[in-house]
């Protein structure tokens, strides 16, 4: 018995051992996560995509259109060599599904996307990089990027609604986002905040991914509240002062991996940012990219704003 029981084990090790293996080729070449770029109505809209299973028989996911948080994808169909999903609307106008088509060309995904307002729209994709993590980096000397005395180093996207008083840079009400000159790829960000309340920015490092800034006082954790990476990241709390303080995130970023320490407190330690977020810049994750602060939500100020890069 003892020999037979042993067989046993030994056959059924195989046959698992075979199973995972069968498992493993069956991996469809469209999963994994995608840098987007959606040509829509003479502009290029970063977007991002994420494929993966759910068992060992459906495709879901995850999408990050222009605006707008990750949104689930319920189900990914295969058909032809084709595939295809659609997801309700988030931000967009009327009620229509977004319905996306494509395939796959070599390394890059190519289709169509079926907008909510009945239109057609192109778009390509190639495989997101994996952007590697160092674990203890060299750091080289602080930068300060804004110096207290005007807009030097700074370019407003838009009309410009930004203003400098008694050191402090200030957007007095809505209107356009403001991006550094500066580039950068691994860094580490100290940044001073004050809004009034109610008011709504967030600061998007590498000017692809948002940490929210937003008037949350008391509120529950969420990816789309204070301090969070918007739709991906929830802090593991809340610690948002009163509107009108000053307050303060120190950041840093390798990779893709990104701690926040908000108020002295960290809320977010070494994380995996999965892919842009929604008004990002751009999807080139793969390069060094700028500070930009959010100044289309409402008012908000900033002081102390110093970045440390990498330098190894």
């Amino acid at each position: 018995m003892n020999n037979k029981f042993k067989m046993c084990v030994v056959a059924l090790s195989l046959l698992l051992a075979c199973t995972t293996l069968s498992m493993a080729q069956q991996i469809n070449p469209i999963e994994g996560r995608w840098d987007m770029v959606i040509s829509q109505e003479g502009e290029e809209l970063p977007s991002w995509l994420e494929i993966r299973h759910s068992g060992s028989r459906t495709l879901v996911g995850r999408f990050v259109y222009a605006m707008g948080s990750a949104r689930p994808i319920s189900e990914v169909k295969m058909q032809d060599g084709k595939f295809s999903f659609a997801i309700p609307p988030q931000w967009e106008d009327g009620n229509s599904y977004m319905e996306f088509e494509g395939s796959m060309t070599g390394d890059v995904l190519k289709g169509t996307m079926l907008y909510t307002n009945g239109k057609t729209y192109n778009w390509v994709a190639t495989r997101a990089p994996k952007l590697e993590y160092t674990k203890n980096p060299k750091w080289g000397k602080p930068i300060k990027l804004f110096n207290g005395k005007d807009l030097s180093g700074w370019q407003a996207m838009g009309e410009n609604q930004w203003i400098v008083e008694s050191g402090v840079l200030k957007s007095p009400r809505s209107g356009s986002n403001l991006v550094s000159e500066q580039k950068f790829r691994d860094f580490k960000l100290h940044l001073e905040f004050k809004y009034p309340k109610g008011s709504n920015s967030g600061v998007y490092l590498r000017g692809r991914y948002e940490v929210q800034i937003t008037d949350s006082k008391g509120a529950e954790p969420s990816d789309v509240e204070y301090s969070g990476v918007y739709g991906f990241l929830t802090p593991n709390e809340v610690v948002a002062k009163a509107a009108g303080e000053w307050q303060e995130y120190d950041i840093t970023l390798i990779g893709r991996r990104v701690t926040v320490v908000a108020n002295g407190t960290t809320v977010i330690s070494d994380q995996i940012i999965p892919g842009i977020t929604g008004g990002a810049l751009d999807s080139k994750e793969g390069e060094p990219g700028p500070l930009y602060f959010q100044g289309d939500h409402g008012p908000i100020e900033f002081r102390n704003i110093i970045v440390t890069p990498r330098i190894d």
